[in-house]
Protein backbone atom coordinates (compact mmCIF):
# COMPACT_ATOMS: atom_id res chain seq x y z
CA UNK A 1 0.00 0.00 0.00
CA UNK A 2 2.83 2.29 0.86
CA UNK A 3 4.12 2.01 -3.01
CA UNK A 4 1.11 2.93 -4.68
CA UNK A 5 0.40 6.09 -2.07
CA UNK A 6 4.04 7.22 -2.76
CA UNK A 7 3.36 6.33 -6.52
CA UNK A 8 0.28 8.88 -6.70
CA UNK A 9 1.93 11.59 -4.11
CA UNK A 10 4.98 12.00 -6.70
CA UNK A 11 2.30 11.86 -9.68
CA UNK A 12 0.13 14.78 -7.99
CA UNK A 13 3.62 16.53 -7.85
CA UNK A 14 4.01 16.36 -11.01
CA UNK A 15 0.61 17.56 -12.08
CA UNK A 16 0.02 20.03 -9.61
CA UNK A 17 -2.49 18.29 -7.76
CA UNK A 18 -3.27 18.44 -4.14
CA UNK A 19 -2.57 15.50 -1.57
CA UNK A 20 -3.18 16.00 1.93
CA UNK A 21 -0.85 12.55 2.70
CA UNK A 22 2.70 12.51 5.06
CA UNK A 23 5.52 12.21 2.55
CA UNK A 24 8.10 9.38 3.70
CA UNK A 25 10.58 12.10 2.92
CA UNK A 26 10.98 15.36 5.52
CA UNK A 27 12.23 17.85 3.47
CA UNK A 28 12.62 20.68 6.22
CA UNK A 29 14.69 17.85 8.38
CA UNK A 30 16.79 17.24 5.06
CA UNK A 31 17.29 20.93 4.69
CA UNK A 32 18.35 21.92 8.24
CA UNK A 33 20.76 19.27 8.32
CA UNK A 34 22.38 20.78 4.62
CA UNK A 35 22.10 23.93 7.19
CA UNK A 36 24.01 22.43 9.69
CA UNK A 37 26.43 20.50 8.09
CA UNK A 38 27.21 23.09 5.11
CA UNK A 39 27.74 26.01 7.60
CA UNK A 40 31.21 28.20 8.33
CA UNK A 41 31.34 26.64 11.73
CA UNK A 42 31.94 23.34 10.42
CA UNK A 43 34.90 24.30 8.39
CA UNK A 44 33.96 22.63 4.99
CA UNK A 45 34.61 19.33 6.92
CA UNK A 46 37.74 18.43 6.25
CA UNK A 47 39.29 14.86 7.36
CA UNK A 48 41.13 14.94 10.31
CA UNK A 49 40.19 18.89 11.43
CA UNK A 50 37.77 20.53 14.15
CA UNK A 51 35.59 20.35 11.08
CA UNK A 52 35.06 16.03 11.08
CA UNK A 53 35.35 16.21 14.67
CA UNK A 54 31.98 17.92 14.61
CA UNK A 55 30.50 16.57 11.35
CA UNK A 56 30.84 13.14 13.14
CA UNK A 57 29.69 14.27 16.40
CA UNK A 58 26.37 15.56 14.73
CA UNK A 59 26.04 12.58 12.40
CA UNK A 60 26.26 10.03 15.75
CA UNK A 61 24.21 12.33 17.17
CA UNK A 62 21.18 12.24 14.05
CA UNK A 63 21.06 8.18 13.74
CA UNK A 64 20.93 7.61 17.45
CA UNK A 65 17.68 9.77 17.42
CA UNK A 66 16.74 7.91 14.53
CA UNK A 67 16.89 5.15 16.59
CA UNK A 68 19.53 3.33 14.56
CA UNK A 69 22.27 1.18 15.75
CA UNK A 70 25.61 1.51 15.97
CA UNK A 71 27.18 -0.83 12.82
CA UNK A 72 31.37 0.30 12.58
CA UNK A 73 34.22 -1.30 14.51
CA UNK A 74 33.97 -4.40 16.48
CA UNK A 75 34.59 -3.56 20.14
CA UNK A 76 36.39 -6.15 22.38
CA UNK A 77 32.96 -6.35 24.28
CA UNK A 78 31.25 -7.70 21.23
CA UNK A 79 29.50 -4.38 20.50
CA UNK A 80 29.65 -2.28 18.06
CA UNK A 81 30.93 1.26 17.47
CA UNK A 82 29.32 3.98 15.21
CA UNK A 83 32.49 4.53 13.32
CA UNK A 84 35.16 2.55 11.42
CA UNK A 85 39.01 4.32 12.35
CA UNK A 86 40.11 5.35 8.51
CA UNK A 87 44.05 5.25 8.90
CA UNK A 88 45.46 7.68 6.72
CA UNK A 89 48.45 9.39 5.51
CA UNK A 90 48.22 13.35 5.09
CA UNK A 91 50.61 15.63 3.19
CA UNK A 92 50.59 19.31 2.92
CA UNK A 93 53.28 21.37 1.33
CA UNK A 94 55.26 23.37 3.58
CA UNK A 95 56.33 26.84 2.67
CA UNK A 96 56.82 28.42 -0.48
CA UNK A 97 55.98 25.44 -3.84
CA UNK A 98 58.88 26.98 -6.53
CA UNK A 99 58.42 25.84 -10.00
CA UNK A 100 60.13 26.53 -12.92
CA UNK A 101 60.64 25.45 -16.77
CA UNK A 102 63.72 26.30 -19.50
CA UNK A 103 62.54 27.03 -22.34
CA UNK A 104 65.30 27.16 -24.72
CA UNK A 105 67.77 29.65 -23.26
CA UNK A 106 65.02 31.94 -21.24
CA UNK A 107 64.11 30.41 -17.47
CA UNK A 108 60.50 31.13 -16.57
CA UNK A 109 58.55 31.18 -13.49
CA UNK A 110 55.37 29.23 -13.17
CA UNK A 111 53.22 30.04 -9.83
CA UNK A 112 51.65 27.64 -7.84
CA UNK A 113 47.56 27.12 -8.22
CA UNK A 114 48.40 29.57 -11.55
CA UNK A 115 50.17 28.29 -14.01
CA UNK A 116 49.92 24.54 -12.56
CA UNK A 117 48.66 22.42 -9.87
CA UNK A 118 51.25 20.49 -7.85
CA UNK A 119 50.02 17.93 -5.11
CA UNK A 120 52.26 17.32 -2.02
CA UNK A 121 54.36 14.18 -2.78
CA UNK A 122 53.49 11.36 -1.01
CA UNK A 123 57.06 9.97 -1.41
CA UNK A 124 59.07 11.39 1.66
CA UNK A 125 59.27 15.41 3.08
CA UNK A 126 61.05 17.37 1.03
CA UNK A 127 61.36 17.24 -2.93
CA UNK A 128 63.69 18.75 -5.20
CA UNK A 129 63.59 17.96 -9.47
CA UNK A 130 66.35 19.79 -11.13
CA UNK A 131 66.14 20.59 -14.49
CA UNK A 132 64.24 17.05 -15.63
CA UNK A 133 63.81 16.32 -19.06
CA UNK A 134 59.88 16.49 -20.42
CA UNK A 135 58.52 14.17 -22.85
CA UNK A 136 55.03 14.27 -24.20
CA UNK A 137 53.82 10.68 -23.73
CA UNK A 138 50.13 11.15 -25.51
CA UNK A 139 47.32 10.17 -23.07
CA UNK A 140 49.85 8.45 -21.09
CA UNK A 141 47.47 5.42 -21.72
CA UNK A 142 49.18 1.20 -21.38
CA UNK A 143 46.13 -1.12 -22.14
CA UNK A 144 47.33 -4.27 -23.68
CA UNK A 145 43.87 -5.66 -23.54
CA UNK A 146 43.42 -3.00 -26.19
CA UNK A 147 46.93 -3.33 -27.90
CA UNK A 148 47.47 0.28 -26.75
CA UNK A 149 50.85 1.49 -25.96
CA UNK A 150 51.87 5.53 -25.65
CA UNK A 151 55.49 4.60 -24.14
CA UNK A 152 56.57 2.26 -26.47
CA UNK A 153 59.32 1.08 -24.35
CA UNK A 154 60.96 4.71 -23.59
CA UNK A 155 62.83 4.96 -20.18
CA UNK A 156 60.97 7.43 -18.40
CA UNK A 157 63.19 7.35 -15.40
CA UNK A 158 64.54 10.93 -14.30
CA UNK A 159 62.44 12.18 -16.60
CA UNK A 160 58.66 14.26 -16.04
CA UNK A 161 55.96 13.36 -18.51
CA UNK A 162 53.73 15.86 -20.02
CA UNK A 163 50.13 14.13 -20.80
CA UNK A 164 46.62 14.47 -21.96
CA UNK A 165 43.10 14.18 -19.79
CA UNK A 166 40.77 11.52 -20.87
CA UNK A 167 41.26 9.20 -23.53
CA UNK A 168 41.99 9.01 -26.84
CA UNK A 169 39.39 8.92 -28.50
CA UNK A 170 37.61 11.64 -26.59
CA UNK A 171 37.93 14.24 -29.51
CA UNK A 172 36.44 12.05 -32.29
CA UNK A 173 34.19 10.16 -30.15
CA UNK A 174 35.03 7.25 -32.13
CA UNK A 175 37.31 4.21 -30.90
CA UNK A 176 38.52 1.66 -28.59
CA UNK A 177 37.97 3.12 -25.87
CA UNK A 178 34.55 3.97 -25.44
CA UNK A 179 33.96 6.92 -27.25
CA UNK A 180 33.08 9.66 -25.33
CA UNK A 181 32.03 7.91 -22.18
CA UNK A 182 34.81 7.80 -20.42
CA UNK A 183 36.95 4.87 -19.86
CA UNK A 184 39.31 4.42 -16.20
CA UNK A 185 42.04 5.05 -18.59
CA UNK A 186 41.04 8.60 -19.37
CA UNK A 187 40.88 9.28 -15.65
CA UNK A 188 43.91 11.62 -13.92
CA UNK A 189 44.13 9.18 -11.21
CA UNK A 190 44.90 6.16 -13.60
CA UNK A 191 47.78 8.73 -15.38
CA UNK A 192 49.41 9.40 -11.64
CA UNK A 193 49.18 5.54 -11.27
CA UNK A 194 50.99 4.64 -14.55
CA UNK A 195 53.54 7.55 -14.14
CA UNK A 196 54.54 5.16 -10.77
CA UNK A 197 54.67 1.99 -12.84
CA UNK A 198 56.91 3.84 -15.52
CA UNK A 199 59.34 5.14 -13.66
CA UNK A 200 58.79 8.63 -14.06
CA UNK A 201 59.64 11.68 -11.75
CA UNK A 202 56.23 12.48 -12.33
CA UNK A 203 53.39 13.39 -14.66
CA UNK A 204 51.84 16.93 -15.46
CA UNK A 205 48.33 16.52 -16.46
CA UNK A 206 47.13 19.43 -19.11
CA UNK A 207 44.14 20.91 -18.25
CA UNK A 208 41.58 21.62 -20.80
CA UNK A 209 38.25 22.02 -19.24
CA UNK A 210 36.16 19.98 -21.89
CA UNK A 211 37.65 16.00 -21.47
CA UNK A 212 38.62 17.25 -17.69
CA UNK A 213 34.38 18.03 -17.32
CA UNK A 214 35.52 20.92 -15.07
CA UNK A 215 37.30 24.35 -15.04
CA UNK A 216 40.64 25.00 -13.56
CA UNK A 217 39.64 26.94 -10.32
CA UNK A 218 38.37 23.06 -9.76
CA UNK A 219 41.55 21.58 -10.30
CA UNK A 220 43.55 24.26 -8.65
CA UNK A 221 41.20 24.08 -5.47
CA UNK A 222 41.24 20.17 -4.93
CA UNK A 223 44.59 19.64 -5.77
CA UNK A 224 46.77 22.49 -4.23
CA UNK A 225 45.38 21.81 -0.09
CA UNK A 226 46.35 18.82 1.94
CA UNK A 227 46.32 15.44 -0.04
CA UNK A 228 45.46 12.16 1.91
CA UNK A 229 45.95 8.40 1.10
CA UNK A 230 45.46 4.87 2.70
CA UNK A 231 48.90 3.87 4.11
CA UNK A 232 50.60 2.07 2.42
CA UNK A 233 53.85 -0.13 2.80
CA UNK A 234 55.69 1.37 -0.44
CA UNK A 235 53.69 4.68 -1.81
CA UNK A 236 56.35 4.71 -4.56
CA UNK A 237 53.92 1.44 -6.16
CA UNK A 238 51.30 4.09 -6.42
CA UNK A 239 52.62 7.39 -6.62
CA UNK A 240 55.26 8.73 -8.60
CA UNK A 241 57.31 11.76 -6.41
CA UNK A 242 55.39 14.67 -8.63
CA UNK A 243 51.80 14.59 -9.35
CA UNK A 244 50.50 17.76 -10.78
CA UNK A 245 48.15 19.17 -13.38
CA UNK A 246 49.42 22.43 -15.76
CA UNK A 247 47.83 24.75 -17.63
CA UNK A 248 47.03 24.52 -21.15
CA UNK A 249 48.76 27.67 -22.24
CA UNK A 250 51.46 26.67 -20.08
CA UNK A 251 51.77 23.12 -21.62
CA UNK A 252 51.61 24.88 -25.15
CA UNK A 253 54.52 27.21 -24.10
CA UNK A 254 56.60 24.12 -23.46
CA UNK A 255 56.04 22.40 -26.58
CA UNK A 256 56.47 25.59 -28.92
CA UNK A 257 59.49 25.83 -27.33
CA UNK A 258 60.57 22.78 -28.30
CA UNK A 259 59.52 23.25 -31.72
CA UNK A 260 56.51 21.30 -31.69
CA UNK A 261 53.01 21.74 -31.85
CA UNK A 262 49.98 20.49 -29.47
CA UNK A 263 47.18 20.14 -31.63
CA UNK A 264 49.21 17.89 -34.11
CA UNK A 265 50.84 16.56 -31.29
CA UNK A 266 47.03 15.61 -29.66
CA UNK A 267 46.02 14.53 -33.26
CA UNK A 268 48.76 11.88 -33.24
CA UNK A 269 47.98 10.54 -30.11
CA UNK A 270 44.76 9.54 -30.77
CA UNK A 271 46.67 6.69 -33.05
CA UNK A 272 48.36 3.44 -32.03
CA UNK A 273 51.15 4.20 -33.90
CA UNK A 274 52.26 7.66 -31.42
CA UNK A 275 55.50 7.68 -30.17
CA UNK A 276 56.72 9.39 -26.79
CA UNK A 277 58.54 13.08 -27.69
CA UNK A 278 61.03 14.87 -26.16
CA UNK A 279 61.20 18.23 -25.59
CA UNK A 280 64.63 19.48 -26.75
CA UNK A 281 66.07 21.96 -25.12
CA UNK A 282 62.97 21.95 -22.50
CA UNK A 283 63.38 21.05 -18.66
CA UNK A 284 61.62 21.33 -15.36
CA UNK A 285 62.49 21.92 -11.81
CA UNK A 286 60.68 21.93 -8.34
CA UNK A 287 61.14 22.51 -4.97
CA UNK A 288 59.18 22.28 -1.70
CA UNK A 289 58.68 20.87 1.51
CA UNK A 290 55.89 18.46 2.72
CA UNK A 291 54.74 18.35 6.08
CA UNK A 292 53.36 14.06 6.17
CA UNK A 293 51.44 13.03 8.90
CA UNK A 294 49.56 9.63 9.97
CA UNK A 295 45.88 10.28 10.90
CA UNK A 296 42.87 8.71 11.29
CA UNK A 297 39.64 9.42 9.87
CA UNK A 298 36.10 8.39 10.48
CA UNK A 299 33.64 5.98 8.60
CA UNK A 300 30.41 6.80 10.54
CA UNK A 301 28.38 3.84 10.45
CA UNK A 302 24.53 2.55 11.69
CA UNK A 303 21.87 0.34 10.80
CA UNK A 304 18.78 -1.43 10.76
CA UNK A 305 19.09 -4.73 11.76
CA UNK A 306 16.93 -7.15 9.62
CA UNK A 307 14.67 -9.21 11.10
CA UNK A 308 14.45 -12.49 8.89
CA UNK A 309 18.13 -12.17 7.43
CA UNK A 310 19.93 -10.31 9.56
CA UNK A 311 23.73 -11.34 7.62
CA UNK A 312 22.55 -9.78 4.42
CA UNK A 313 22.81 -5.92 3.93
CA UNK A 314 22.10 -3.21 1.81
CA UNK A 315 24.24 -0.32 1.24
CA UNK A 316 23.22 3.43 1.86
CA UNK A 317 26.25 5.31 1.26
CA UNK A 318 27.07 9.25 0.87
CA UNK A 319 30.55 11.08 1.73
CA UNK A 320 30.43 13.49 4.59
CA UNK A 321 33.99 15.24 3.73
CA UNK A 322 34.20 18.13 1.65
CA UNK A 323 37.80 20.16 0.85
CA UNK A 324 38.02 22.09 3.99
CA UNK A 325 39.66 25.94 4.25
CA UNK A 326 41.58 26.39 1.52
CA UNK A 327 42.56 28.36 -0.90
CA UNK A 328 40.82 32.15 -1.25
CA UNK A 329 38.37 33.30 -3.58
CA UNK A 330 37.83 36.49 -5.28
CA UNK A 331 35.91 37.28 -2.36
CA UNK A 332 37.84 36.41 -0.34
CA UNK A 333 36.14 33.28 1.23
CA UNK A 334 38.44 30.52 1.82
CA UNK A 335 35.87 27.74 3.15
CA UNK A 336 34.74 25.61 0.98
CA UNK A 337 31.13 24.81 2.47
CA UNK A 338 30.16 21.75 0.45
CA UNK A 339 26.63 22.04 0.60
CA UNK A 340 25.37 20.13 -2.42
CA UNK A 341 28.42 18.52 -2.26
CA UNK A 342 28.10 16.26 -0.44
CA UNK A 343 25.88 17.49 2.42
CA UNK A 344 22.85 17.45 0.48
CA UNK A 345 23.17 13.21 -0.28
CA UNK A 346 24.67 13.14 3.88
CA UNK A 347 21.29 14.60 4.90
CA UNK A 348 19.59 12.47 2.79
CA UNK A 349 21.24 9.26 4.27
CA UNK A 350 20.33 10.22 7.63
CA UNK A 351 16.70 11.03 6.43
CA UNK A 352 16.28 7.44 4.78
CA UNK A 353 17.52 6.07 8.28
CA UNK A 354 14.90 7.99 9.68
CA UNK A 355 12.52 6.80 7.31
CA UNK A 356 13.58 3.14 8.02
CA UNK A 357 13.32 2.91 11.68
CA UNK A 358 9.93 4.53 11.53
CA UNK A 359 8.36 1.37 9.48
CA UNK A 360 8.57 -2.41 9.98
CA UNK A 361 11.80 -4.14 10.04
CA UNK A 362 13.13 -4.99 6.74
CA UNK A 363 13.59 -8.47 6.03
CA UNK A 364 18.09 -7.72 5.55
CA UNK A 365 19.81 -5.32 7.74
CA UNK A 366 20.17 -1.81 5.84
CA UNK A 367 23.34 -0.16 7.01
CA UNK A 368 24.00 4.12 6.85
CA UNK A 369 27.05 4.39 6.35
CA UNK A 370 28.65 7.83 5.76
CA UNK A 371 32.59 8.10 4.62
CA UNK A 372 35.20 10.15 5.03
CA UNK A 373 37.35 11.41 2.69
CA UNK A 374 35.85 10.77 -0.84
CA UNK A 375 37.04 13.98 -1.72
CA UNK A 376 40.90 12.85 -1.62
CA UNK A 377 40.26 10.09 -3.70
CA UNK A 378 37.28 8.11 -2.63
CA UNK A 379 39.71 6.89 0.32
CA UNK A 380 37.05 6.24 2.87
CA UNK A 381 35.16 3.74 0.79
CA UNK A 382 38.76 2.35 -0.46
CA UNK A 383 39.07 1.70 2.76
CA UNK A 384 35.78 -0.32 3.48
CA UNK A 385 35.98 -1.84 0.49
CA UNK A 386 39.63 -3.43 1.45
CA UNK A 387 38.78 -3.63 5.05
CA UNK A 388 35.01 -4.37 5.00
CA UNK A 389 33.11 -4.23 8.60
CA UNK A 390 30.66 -7.13 7.19
CA UNK A 391 31.57 -9.95 4.22
CA UNK A 392 30.95 -8.45 0.99
CA UNK A 393 29.39 -11.63 -0.82
CA UNK A 394 26.77 -11.27 0.99
CA UNK A 395 26.04 -7.39 0.82
CA UNK A 396 23.05 -7.50 -1.75
CA UNK A 397 24.25 -3.66 -3.65
CA UNK A 398 25.29 -0.29 -2.76
CA UNK A 399 23.02 2.58 -3.34
CA UNK A 400 25.47 5.97 -3.20
CA UNK A 401 24.32 9.31 -2.71
CA UNK A 402 26.40 11.97 -3.73
CA UNK A 403 24.44 15.75 -4.47
CA UNK A 404 20.43 14.88 -3.88
CA UNK A 405 17.65 17.01 -4.60
CA UNK A 406 18.39 21.10 -4.51
CA UNK A 407 18.02 20.46 -8.66
CA UNK A 408 14.14 20.71 -8.61
CA UNK A 409 11.54 18.25 -9.20
CA UNK A 410 12.58 16.34 -12.53
CA UNK A 411 10.61 13.94 -14.91
CA UNK A 412 13.48 11.75 -14.81
CA UNK A 413 16.64 10.60 -13.15
CA UNK A 414 20.46 9.08 -13.55
CA UNK A 415 23.05 7.31 -12.26
CA UNK A 416 27.30 7.82 -12.27
CA UNK A 417 28.35 6.37 -15.50
CA UNK A 418 25.04 3.89 -17.01
CA UNK A 419 26.34 0.98 -14.53
CA UNK A 420 25.82 -2.73 -16.56
CA UNK A 421 24.31 -3.69 -13.60
CA UNK A 422 20.34 -5.51 -12.74
CA UNK A 423 20.79 -2.98 -9.57
CA UNK A 424 20.11 -0.57 -11.78
CA UNK A 425 17.24 -2.21 -13.44
CA UNK A 426 15.84 -2.17 -10.36
CA UNK A 427 16.11 1.85 -9.59
CA UNK A 428 14.28 1.95 -12.98
CA UNK A 429 11.73 -0.16 -11.94
CA UNK A 430 11.04 1.64 -9.25
CA UNK A 431 11.06 5.26 -11.28
CA UNK A 432 8.57 3.58 -13.65
CA UNK A 433 6.19 3.55 -10.51
CA UNK A 434 5.89 6.98 -10.29
CA UNK A 435 6.12 8.11 -13.90
CA UNK A 436 9.58 8.82 -13.99
CA UNK A 437 12.03 8.26 -16.23
CA UNK A 438 15.79 6.80 -16.45
CA UNK A 439 18.37 8.84 -18.96
CA UNK A 440 21.92 7.61 -19.40
CA UNK A 441 24.55 9.76 -17.83
CA UNK A 442 24.10 13.38 -19.28
CA UNK A 443 27.87 13.08 -19.27
CA UNK A 444 29.87 9.65 -20.27
CA UNK A 445 33.03 11.76 -21.07
CA UNK A 446 33.34 12.83 -17.51
CA UNK A 447 33.89 9.42 -16.38
CA UNK A 448 31.41 9.82 -13.40
CA UNK A 449 31.51 6.02 -12.84
CA UNK A 450 34.98 6.11 -11.99
CA UNK A 451 34.57 9.43 -9.09
CA UNK A 452 32.04 8.39 -6.91
CA UNK A 453 32.11 6.32 -3.77
CA UNK A 454 30.17 3.16 -5.18
CA UNK A 455 33.45 2.94 -7.01
CA UNK A 456 35.47 0.73 -4.30
CA UNK A 457 32.51 -1.39 -3.92
CA UNK A 458 32.63 -2.45 -7.75
CA UNK A 459 35.84 -3.09 -8.09
CA UNK A 460 36.09 -5.88 -6.07
CA UNK A 461 32.55 -6.85 -7.38
CA UNK A 462 29.89 -5.24 -4.99
CA UNK A 463 26.59 -4.50 -6.94
CA UNK A 464 27.09 -0.61 -6.98
CA UNK A 465 25.48 2.81 -7.87
CA UNK A 466 25.56 6.27 -7.40
CA UNK A 467 21.87 7.75 -8.09
CA UNK A 468 21.81 10.87 -9.62
CA UNK A 469 18.80 13.31 -10.14
CA UNK A 470 17.59 14.39 -13.78
CA UNK A 471 17.66 17.48 -15.72
CA UNK A 472 14.26 17.01 -17.63
CA UNK A 473 13.01 19.81 -14.99
CA UNK A 474 9.06 20.08 -14.42
CA UNK A 475 9.67 23.86 -14.58
CA UNK A 476 11.53 24.57 -17.35
CA UNK A 477 12.53 21.06 -19.20
CA UNK A 478 15.77 19.74 -20.31
CA UNK A 479 17.15 23.32 -21.22
CA UNK A 480 16.91 24.63 -17.51
CA UNK A 481 18.38 21.32 -15.94
CA UNK A 482 21.10 21.47 -18.35
CA UNK A 483 21.85 25.50 -17.69
CA UNK A 484 21.76 24.88 -13.90
CA UNK A 485 24.16 21.95 -14.04
CA UNK A 486 26.48 24.08 -16.28
CA UNK A 487 26.07 27.11 -14.15
CA UNK A 488 27.17 24.69 -10.60
CA UNK A 489 30.26 23.04 -12.67
CA UNK A 490 31.54 26.63 -13.58
CA UNK A 491 30.60 28.60 -10.28
CA UNK A 492 30.29 26.62 -7.80
CA UNK A 493 31.87 23.22 -7.93
CA UNK A 494 34.68 22.52 -5.40
CA UNK A 495 34.74 26.49 -4.82
CA UNK A 496 33.38 28.24 -1.73
CA UNK A 497 30.59 29.58 -3.58
CA UNK A 498 28.62 26.22 -2.66
CA UNK A 499 26.78 27.19 0.08
CA UNK A 500 23.45 26.27 1.32
CA UNK A 501 20.56 28.00 -0.13
CA UNK A 502 17.36 28.14 1.57
CA UNK A 503 14.53 29.34 -2.07
CA UNK A 504 15.61 25.25 -3.33
CA UNK A 505 12.71 23.70 -4.19
CA UNK A 506 11.61 21.07 -1.89
CA UNK A 507 10.23 19.12 -4.18
CA UNK A 508 13.57 17.53 -5.54
CA UNK A 509 14.63 16.32 -2.09
CA UNK A 510 10.94 14.78 -1.82
CA UNK A 511 10.67 12.83 -4.92
CA UNK A 512 14.63 11.72 -5.64
CA UNK A 513 14.30 10.39 -1.58
CA UNK A 514 10.95 8.82 -2.30
CA UNK A 515 12.65 6.73 -5.04
CA UNK A 516 15.96 6.04 -3.15
CA UNK A 517 13.70 4.77 -0.32
CA UNK A 518 11.50 2.39 -2.40
CA UNK A 519 15.04 0.82 -3.82
CA UNK A 520 16.27 0.11 -0.65
CA UNK A 521 12.92 -1.38 0.22
CA UNK A 522 12.72 -3.57 -2.47
CA UNK A 523 16.30 -4.83 -2.00
CA UNK A 524 15.57 -5.00 1.97
CA UNK A 525 12.78 -7.13 1.95
CA UNK A 526 13.05 -9.72 -1.00
CA UNK A 527 14.80 -12.03 -2.12
CA UNK A 528 16.96 -10.23 -5.11
CA UNK A 529 20.33 -10.61 -5.52
CA UNK A 530 21.46 -8.34 -7.82
CA UNK A 531 23.98 -8.80 -10.72
CA UNK A 532 26.73 -7.58 -13.10
CA UNK A 533 25.95 -8.52 -16.32
CA UNK A 534 27.39 -10.54 -18.85
CA UNK A 535 30.75 -8.78 -20.09
CA UNK A 536 30.60 -6.65 -17.02
CA UNK A 537 34.38 -6.29 -16.02
CA UNK A 538 33.86 -6.27 -12.23
CA UNK A 539 31.59 -9.87 -13.08
CA UNK A 540 34.05 -12.42 -12.16
CA UNK A 541 35.22 -10.99 -9.24
CA UNK A 542 31.62 -11.39 -7.61
CA UNK A 543 30.92 -14.78 -9.25
CA UNK A 544 33.74 -15.97 -7.22
CA UNK A 545 31.35 -16.13 -4.30
CA UNK A 546 28.25 -17.19 -5.46
CA UNK A 547 27.92 -19.89 -3.62
CA UNK A 548 27.93 -17.86 -0.34
CA UNK A 549 24.15 -16.41 -1.50
CA UNK A 550 20.99 -18.50 -1.33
Amino acid sequence: MQKLFLSAALSALLTGAAVAATPVIDVPRVMADIKVLSSDEYEGRGPATEGERKTVAYLIQQMTAAGLQPAGDKQTDGSRAWTQDVPLVRSATKGPVNVSVKLGGETKTWKQGEDIAIRATMIGDHLTVKDAPVVFVGYGVKAPERNWDDFKGVDLKGKVALVLVNDPDFETGEGDFGGKAMTYYGRWTYKFEEAARQGAIGFLVIHETAPASYGWATVKNSNTNEIFDVIRKDPRTDHAPLEAWVQKDSAIAMLKAAGLDFDALKKAAQTRAFKPVELKGVSFSTDYAVDAQKVVSKNVVGAIIGSKHPDERVFYTAHWDHLGVGLPDAKGDKIYNGALDNASGTAMLVELGRAFAKGPKPDRTVVFMSVTAEEKGLLGSEYYASSPLYPLATTVGVINMDGVGPGGLARDFTTSGNAPLTLQDELITVGKAHDRTYSPDPRPEAGSFFRSDHFPFAKVGVPAISFGGGQDLVEGGKAAGQARRAAYTANQYHQPADEFDPTWDPKGFEADGTLLFELGQRLANSRIWPEWKVGAEFKAERDKTKAERK
